[in-house]
């Protein structure tokens, strides 16, 4: 009984270990894209200049990754990418602030002092106005009576009628 038990954990040590590199690498397999911390690209670093208060960058950037409680003039962006199995990408960012302005930048991208221009590729549809003829509950109160309908009133006449019927016998 004694000599199973050390068998028995080897043997399932190996069965769970396995188990995990079998499920990277099998074909067919979906596995999600894993896109985490704030977008980082070259055209939002770009947009960064020096003495830019924290609100500004915090607009730009939207809010740090990591705010540390000992390095308060540090604001820290992480942004990773790993697409559905394959290596992960991570891009990091550090942001140093005196007081409120912005004094540097340091990690994987660096500001450029050439302005870059972005083409916009919306475009404007102007619609003519629409005419509506009826009314919502008008529309569907016709849909199931057409007596619904305003009707114009008839005048009665003013003049009596006689009419004499004659009497059963």
């Amino acid at each position: 009984m004694n000599l199973i038990r050390p068998y028995a954990l080897i043997l399932a040590a190996l069965f769970l270990t396995s188990c995990s590199y079998i499920f990277d690498r099998i074909p067919g397999v979906y596995s999600l894209d894993i896109q985490q911390g704030n977008m980082i690209s070259q055209d939002v670093i770009n947009q960064l200049r020096p003495k830019m208060s924290k609100r500004q960058v915090l607009f730009i950037m939207g809010s740090p990754m990591l705010k540390d409680i000992f390095h308060e003039r540090r604001w820290d962006y992480i942004y990773s990418f790993q697409a559905g199995g394959e290596a992960r990408i991570q891009k990091k960012i550090s942001l140093f602030f005196d007081a409120d302005t912005l004094i540097g930048v340091q990690g994987d991208y660096r500001p450029s002092n050439i302005a870059s221009l972005k083409l916009s590729n919306e475009s404007t549809l102007e619609l003519p106005k629409r005419v509506i003829e009826k009314t919502l509950s008008q529309s569907i109160l016709s849909l199931f009576d057409a007596s619904l309908e305003v009707q114009p009133v008839k005048k009665k006449s003013s003049s009596l009628e006689t009419i004499t019927t004659p009497l059963p016998e």
